[in-house]
């Protein structure tokens, strides 16, 4: 049998472009996993759920785990537009769609808005997954750089008018992560938050931002961008993997009414009614606001501990950003081929994530990598980085 004569044309033609990128390696359980963008164990609430599970499932017994589930998941919708509207993002019933977590959320977005002929903007480096899901769609990605400031968006308004200038393709789409990005930890400034707008304006596109750390800052909480969108252009893309618990697969989009219908037409999993239900009854259940507070207070803690013991361990060479909120510092390490080095340090019980995985062309990111301060004990975090600045100091020019 001949498979392929089975696939759709969309598919048929996607498969004659690169396959998706490699992931890494096995990561052996007894690593010290510096590369999981997980929430710290401690801080999932793992206890406060399974209240919410057993109160949900007391009072309304098999009701929860029907097709429809129970009324109560309604209050999962409020919830959340109450927590954006503390934010400055005000968004009625039929411009905010649940989903299952932000994968799913850009999934849904790139199928109703971007095919084979349409063009993708994004900021490079960029998230690993959000990366292979445009590819799903388009050939045609377009890489903008970014710096400790975010996207450079004088270097995006170069690009359109270039483009514009000799009648090529504009993005119909832009993606970013404008706070505490994944991977390289940086904020996006207000200068360049007002400027992108600007410019979705001016050459006609919509800007997907992934909030998925909005709430993390560890002393400054940016305005997300759709608080700034006059003109409908952003669809808001958030998540509460990052701040309660990843399994629990529960995300959402905010935009204008007609893209939420759009995606309505084709978000086919029936939504997660249990999932769903047990989450707004634990937050009913929950302070959150006091929770988000512990939560931030310990990554802080954390994210200076990886800092410190950089600054101790590795060699003088290795640079670095300084995070402000979110999981993750992104590290340059001149001369060297992080994939190369991936090995040895799995060899030498710790992990990380090589720079190639977030850029359009691998080639770029051969010299960085990427650590998480979110997952593992402090203690671990020591550990972890003083084998790492061995493997440094042996392979990388001082």
């Amino acid at each position: 049998m001949q498979a392929e004569s089975f696939f759709s044309e969309n598919i048929r033609k996607a498969l004659k472009n690169d396959p998706p990128g490699e992931w890494m390696p096995a990561v052996p359980h007894e690593c010290i996993r510096l590369h999981s963008g997980y929430p710290d164990p401690a801080l999932v609430p793992y206890e406060q759920l399974k209240k919410a599970a057993s109160d949900l499932l007391e009072e309304e017994r098999d009701l929860p785990l029907h097709y429809l589930g129970s009324p109560r998941i309604n209050a999962l919708k409020k919830q959340i537009q109450d927590r954006l509207s503390a934010r400055g993002i005000h968004s009625s019933d039929d411009e905010l769609m649940i989903s299952s977590g932000a994968c799913q959320a850009i999934d849904l977005i790139a199928r109703i808005l971007i095919d084979d002929k349409t063009a993708v903007a994004i900021e490079s480096p960029s998230y690993m997954e959000a990366l292979e899901i445009f590819k799903n769609y388009t050939p045609h990605i377009m890489s903008i750089p970014s710096d400790e400031d975010g996207l450079q968006t004088d270097q995006l308004e170069s690009m359109l008018e270039e483009r514009k200038r000799k009648g090529l393709v504009l993005p119909r789409l832009l993606y970013t992560i404008p706070a505490f990005q994944n991977p390289a930890g940086t904020t996006m400034s207000a200068k360049r938050r007002t400027h992108v707008l600007q410019l979705a304006e001016t050459y006609d596109f919509l800007i997907l931002e992934d909030d998925a750390y909005g709430e993390l800052g560890f002393t400054d909480f940016p305005p997300p961008l759709k608080a700034m969108d006059q003109d409908h252009r952003v669809l808001h893309v958030g998540s509460l993997s990052k701040i309660a618990a990843p399994g629990m697969r529960i995300g959402w989009i905010t935009g204008a009414s007609k893209f939420i219908r759009a995606l309505s037409w084709f978000k086919k999993d029936l939504d997660h009614p249990f999932s769903q239900t047990v989450t707004a009854v634990y937050l009913q259940q929950t302070d959150f606001n006091e929770r988000l507070a512990v939560i931030r207070d310990t990554y802080r803690t954390k994210c200076a501990v990886l800092i410190s013991a950089l600054t101790q361990y590795v060699p003088e060479s290795v640079s670095w950003h300084v995070p402000k909120g979110g999981y993750f510092v992104w590290i340059k390490v001149p001369g060297a081929d992080t994939s190369a080095l991936l090995t040895q340090a799995l060899s030498q019980g710790v992990s990380f994530v090589p720079g190639k995985y977030f850029f359009l062309d691998p080639q770029d990111g051969t010299e960085f990598l990427r650590l998480s301060f979110s997952y593992a004990d402090k203690n671990s975090i020591v550990k972890g980085v003083q084998s790492l600045g061995s493997i440094l100091k042996q392979n990388v020019r001082s």
